[in-house]
């Protein structure tokens, strides 16, 4: 058993199987977690590192689900959590099942503040601790045909800043925003946007890239990441840009058939 343990939620594919895989090269006994069956057979490439891994399936937009998730910790100090998971959904909102969009917000949203709050006590009881959110920097841009996804991650972007305020006087718990662009992940098949421009672009970002960066921020402590310069590019244009102009330049990316 290793002397280090992390949490890395979402991480079957994409960004969180990245940072998994990062966190057990580097020693980290893992709690692996997904929605998904696919989450054993990740966990069986990061056991390749030599480190203890516990895999979870789970659906984290429920509290039963963290709860679930939580158990499998069996009371052990937690020093790292990657809170990764989280679902899109593409079309416009009139369109959209109420069950859908709901299990968007109870993702990335519900689910997510539930298990930091969880973890975080401790963390902070303890003065210890280090947490990186995936947020977006989606939640910069007004999501035409995304507008669920975009305003949760615009949530947590905001949310985790706050959240950083709060605990400030633990100097030894930080907390971490990762605000990727579009990454080259299952995301946009399964928030049905293949025939989107966006979801069709060849530009998205590398998995294991923006995870690096995001490994790297957390730590050091730092409290934001825009992994890319081109993402960073368009995040500082985004603060400075009327929100009718972005909302129509989303919409170009994000309508479906757009692709066309």
């Amino acid at each position: 058993m290793a002397d280090k343990f992390a949490i890395v939620t979402g991480a079957s594919t994409g960004i969180g199987f990245e940072l998994a895989s990062i966190a057990a090269e580097n020693g980290y006994d893992l709690l692996v977690v997904a929605d998904e069956g696919l989450i054993e057979a990740a966990a069986q490439d990061f056991r390749l590192h030599g480190v203890s891994v516990d895999a979870v399936q789970a659906d984290l937009s429920t509290l039963e689900g963290v709860d679930t998730l939580l158990a499998a910790t069996a009371g052990r100090r937690i020093d790292l959590l990657c809170a990764n998971a989280g679902r899109g959904l593409g079309h416009g909102f009139l369109e959209q099942d109420v069950a859908d969009w709901r299990r968007v917000v109870d993702t990335n949203i519900t689910g997510t503040l539930y298990l930091l709050q969880q973890v975080l006590k401790g963390m902070v009881a303890r003065d210890d601790g280090k947490v990186l959110i995936t947020g977006s920097i989606a939640g910069f841009i007004p999501g035409s045909f995304q507008a669920v996804y975009n305003g949760t991650k615009a949530f947590v972007d905001s949310f985790a800043d706050a959240l950083r305020n709060e605990i400030k006087e633990a100097k030894g718990v930080t907390v971490t925003t990762l605000m990727p662009g579009p990454v080259e992940t299952e995301f946009f098949d399964r928030a049905d946007m293949l025939d989107t421009s966006v979801g069709a672009s060849e530009s998205k970002s590398d998995p294991a890239d923006v995870a690096r960066d995001g490994w790297n921020a957390v730590m050091n402590g730092d409290a934001h990441i825009v992994s890319g310069w081109k993402n960073k590019i368009q995040a500082a244009v985004a603060h400075v840009t009327p929100a009718t102009i972005l909302a129509e330049q989303h919409r170009k990316m994000a309508q479906p058939g757009s692709a066309e």
